[in-house]
C-alpha cells in the first residue's frame, strides 16, 4: 500500500531500508546501529537483512566514524553515518567542518564526498546532559555542507532518500521528541525539492517560521490564535542551509509579520540569518520587526527544567501577539 501512517521514526527506518535496496552503495554506520539497531530503533532489523558489511556497527569514537566515511565516499560509497545524540557530533566537528565542508571545493569541484550526518537533535524527552541540544546553526554556518530538519513522518521518509541521493554532504537533524509522532506517508509520491519551504498552515495576518520539533508547537499556537480571530499562516523551512528566502519573503509580502522559532538559543540562532535577510528584502512590507522565538542563552538545563527552557505554545502566541500589536 502505497499511503500508510508511520511514526517519524518508522519512516526513517523505511527510508534507510529503501536507499540500501535501491544502491548497493549505501552504507550505514554508527554506535550500536546494527544487532541493537541504534538507541532510537531507527536502524532495527537492518544489519539482519542487509548483513554486516551495510550495516555497521562502529567504535565510540566519532572522528574516527566521520573519518572513516569520507574515505569510503572517496571510494564511490554514500555514507549514512548516524550520530547517536546531538551533543555527541563535537568529536567529529573537525572532521565535518575541515575536510568534509571543504573537500569539494579544495577539489576545484572534482572530488564529491556524499556523505550523509543523522543527528537526533532538541529537547523535550527528559534526558541527561549531552543529549538535548540544538547545534544547527554551528553547521548551517559552515560553507559547503547542506543542512535540513524534517517535521513530519512524510518528509523524514523522503528528504532522507533525497540527502542521501545528494552528492553534497548533508547534515540531517531529526528532531527526537518527534519520532513517535504519526503521520501518513506516501511510498509513491513526487517529493519536492529538498530545499523548499512548504506552508503547512495558510493565514493572512502574521507569519510563523520554523522547522523541526516546532513546526507542531507552531501549528497548535495557529489554532489557539484562530479562536481569537487571527489568521495565522505556518511555514515549515525544512531547510537551514540553504534557506528557502523566496518562500519565506511571498509570505511575508501577504502578511507583514514575521515570528521565526527554534529550540536553539535565539542568540546568534538560525532566526537572526532569517531576520536579517526578511527585513533587507522586505522592508517595505513589514508592518512589525521581525521577532524572534527560541531557547535562552545558557546550557541546557537538567531534564525537570526543560519546560522552561523550551519554546512553547504561550511564548509563540505572545510573539504573535507583540507582532499584532505594532
Amino acid at each position: 500500500m502505497a499511503v500508510q501512517k508511520l511514526p517519524l521514526a518508522k519512516a526513517l527506518n523505511e527510508s534507510l531500508r529503501k536507499a540500501l535496496e535501491t544502491d548497493p552503495k549505501v552504507l550505514i554506520m554508527g554506535e550500536d546501529v546494527g544487532k541493537l539497531g541504534g538507541v532510537f530503533r531507527i536502524t532495527d532489523g537492518l544489519q539482519k537483512d542487509f548483513g554486516e558489511d551495510r550495516v555497521i556497527d562502529t567504535p565510540l569514537a566519532e572522528s574516527g566514524i566521520v573519518g572513516t566515511a569520507i574515505g569510503l565516499a572517496l571510494r564511490g560509497y554514500r555514507p549514512v553515518v548516524e550520530i547517536q545524540f546531538d551533543g555527541f557530533v563535537f568529536p567529529a566537528y573537525d572532521q565535518i567542518v575541515t575536510q568534509l565542508a571543504k573537500m569539494h571545493a579544495r577539489a576545484l569541484g572534482k572530488i564529491k564526498l556524499p556523505v550523509v550526518i543523522r543527528i537526533p537533535y532538541g529537547g523535550g524527552i527528559g534526558a541527561v546532559e549531552h543529549h538535548s541540544e540544538s547545534p544547527e546553526a554551528l553547521f548551517a554556518h559552515v560553507a559547503g555542507l547542506k543542512v535540513v530538519s524534517p517535521s513530519n513522518s512524510s518528509d523524514a521518509y523522503w528528504m532522507l532518500q533525497q540527502a542521501i541521493q545528494s552528492d553534497d554532504p548533508v547534515i540531517f537533524f531529526e528532531p527526537k521528541r518527534r519520532y513517535w509522532d504519526k503521520s501518513e506517508v506516501d511510498t509513491e509520491a513526487i517529493p519536492g525539492p529538498l530545499h523548499a519551504a512548504r506552508v503547512a498552515q495558510p493565514g493572512s495576518d502574521v507569519t510563523l517560521a520554523a522547522y523541526g520539533p516546532m513546526v507542531k508547537v507552531c501549528l497548535e499556537a495557529a489554532a489557539a490564535a484562530a479562536e481569537e480571530g487571527k489568521s495565522v499562516e505556518v511555514l515549515d523551512l525544512r531547510s537551514m542551509s540553504p534557506i528557502d528566502f523566496d518562500t519565506i519573503q511571498t509570505s511575508v509580502e501577504k502578511t507583514g509579520r514575521l515570528v521565526v522559532v527554534h529550540e536553539a538559543p535565539v542568540f546568534y540562532g538560525s532566526g537572526a540569518e532569517i531576520a536579517a535577510r526578511i527585513t533587507e528584502r522586505c522592508f517595505y512590507h513589514l508592518e512589525a520587526p521581525v521577532l524572534r522565538v527560541g531557547g535562552f542563552h545558557a546550557p541546557y538545563p537538567p531534564a525537570r527544567l526543560e519546560e522552561e527552557y523550551l519554546p512553547g505554545l504561550d511564548r509563540v502566541l505572545d510573539a504573535v501577539d507583540r507582532s499584532l500589536a505594532y
